[in-house]
């Protein structure tokens, strides 16, 4: 008996050795850490339980039969994160460059499956140099079966992909249909095809940084949703996140204590909107002030500027923050944030997470370049995004909210269950300028009379009240009361129920 448990231990040795010392030597050199560490990292000590140590790939051709790890080039398991199950797993570059064969997708597919039946998270470490040649077509067949469980999992239970080294191919795909993707800098890169092939077919000279790495993807394509400087620092936040979010579509999200009371009154917001209308201020701050304890957990940071979005808490619980951003053209909507916001707006909803939006809006941005980019269907995304919404929805104008963006942005008429302004917000089809001009075109020239026009527009509509009378805005409120009626609003949203007429799915403008 003791034989056999120590040729047990032994075989389990060698399969935490992976590639070898000497690859995982190479793996550490480059500032990354092995898969295995990763997993211990990101995971509650001692919680990680590892499904299929012992798998090998089973291909013979270009004498592979004589190479044969155990594990295939993937560490699979479940383990927790501050208590709460969560499944994993973690390509292993010592391994044949954490190549995909038909064996490795079948040990990602296994866990993916446990997930959506006993209701928990997937996340997925992605450290791999893509399809492993030598195996081919059925190398193809694994991640094909990979894509179709992220799209039966998708609504179902959150999925979260971290990339730590290079996904290329057919591998960038799968991170692409997960919720939410992390990059590590300078480590991590994700492109469909690698620089060299560019060069070939497009003549194109660019680097595997400049092609697909974290600061392209954060910056420009918005294919991540944020970027940090090391895998230490990737793992730590992927924690914090899976705190903010429920185990499936059933659960609400987790209840934290909190240290912080609900109707703490913050007096700085009743300066927070400056005299000039034209002048910006920074929308972050009502959202760090309005939060629990100042904690706001921000979704892609560095691309869209424009608009906001991201977790806080309110008394414990999970809120998802959407906010026009007037320190970044002026607050605009555009493609690029229509589109952002309208990915968040929909997670939220499917994991009944309650939505609270900021607004100032001075209206879509103008330009040819808009237009031709199809601004009309990319704008659609957010109000129909908005509209399908059945979680709570609670509304603060704070400023301007002009045009069609003031509809888009979660306005009463798109089933906001609380639609609050501020004594500053203005909601009007356009701004006293633009609107003068139009109605008293007569008179351009005089400047006197325009001046008069524009007094009397901003006097009947540079304020909340005109809204209010019809019932479009449930209440006008002090700026410094905001996170107490906020947080009164959802708690008495809690037991909401509403339902959409039954589908098969809806069909949002893509």
């Amino acid at each position: 008996m003791t034989n056999i448990l120590e040729q047990l231990e032994h075989r389990r040795e060698e399969a935490r050795q992976g590639g070898g010392q000497k690859r995982i030597d190479a793996q550490h050199a480059k500032g990354k850490l092995t898969a295995r560490e990763r997993v211990e990292l990101l995971l509650d000590e001692g919680s990680f339980e590892e499904f299929d140590m012992f798998v090998a790939h089973r291909c013979t051709d270009f004498e592979m039969e004589n190479q044969r790890p155990a594990g295939d080039g993937v560490v699979t398991g479940w383990g927790t994160i501050n208590g709460r199950i969560v499944y994993v797993f973690s390509q292993d570059f010592t391994v044949f460059g954490g190549s995909l064969s038909e064996t490795h997708a079948q040990k990602i597919c296994k866990i993916m499956d446990m997930a959506v039946q006993n209701g928990a998270p997937v996340i997925g470490l992605n450290d791999s140099g893509g399809a492993r040649i030598q195996e081919g077509v059925a190398s193809l067949a694994g991640y094909a079966e990979v894509f179709q469980r992220n799209i039966m999992a998708s609504g179902v239970v959150p999925q979260i992909s971290v990339i730590m080294g290079p996904c290329a191919g057919g591998a960038v795909y799968s991170p692409a249909m997960t919720d939410f993707i992390f990059m590590v800098k300078e480590s991590s890169y994700m492109f469909v095809t690698g620089p060299d092939v560019v060069k070939t077919v497009t003549n194109e000279q660019v680097t595997a940084e400049e092609l697909g790495g974290a600061s392209t993807h954060t910056k420009k394509s918005s294919v991540a949703d944020g970027a940090f400087e090391n895998d230490v620092e990737a793992l730590t936040e992927v924690r914090r996140l899976v705190d903010y979010l429920p185990l499936n579509n059933r659960e609400k999200p987790p209840v934290r204590p909190f240290f912080d009371a609900p109707d703490r009154v913050e007096k700085s917001l009743d300066t927070l909107v400056p005299q000039n209308a034209n002048s910006p201020y920074d929308m972050k701050e009502l959202i760090t002030k309005v939060g629990d304890e100042g904690d706001f957990y921000e979704i892609q940071q560095d691309f869209a500027k424009n608009i906001i979005t991201g977790f806080i808490r309110l008394e414990g619980q999970t809120v998802g923050v959407v906010a026009n951003q007037p320190m970044v053209l002026a607050g605009c909507l555009d493609i690029d944030s229509s589109r952002k916001a309208a990915r968040f707006v929909r997670f939220c909803d499917a994991f009944e997470i309650p939505i609270l939006t900021f607004v100032d809006v001075p209206g879509f941005l103008p330009g040819t370049s808009q237009e031709y980019g199809g601004v009309i269907k990319h704008g659609a995304k957010l109000l129909f995004a908005y509209g399908e919404a059945t979680v709570p929805k609670v509304t603060v104008i704070t400023r301007k909210a002009y045009g069609g963006a003031y509809d888009v942005m979660a306005s009463k008429h798109l089933r906001g269950d609380f639609n609050y302004a501020w004594p500053t917000a203005e909601i009007a089809v356009m701004g006293a300028k633009g609107a003068v001009e139009i109605l008293h075109r007569s008179d351009l020239g005089n400047d006197a009379k325009i001046a008069d026009h524009t007094k009397d527009y901003e006097t009947r509509f540079a304020n909340p009240f005109v809204a209010a009378e019809k019932g479009f805005i449930d209440e006008v409120i002090q700026p410094h009361s905001t996170r107490k009626r906020v947080a009164r609003a959802f708690a008495s949203l809690r037991n909401k129920k509403l339902t959409n007429p039954w589908k098969k799915h809806d069909n949002i403008p893509l």
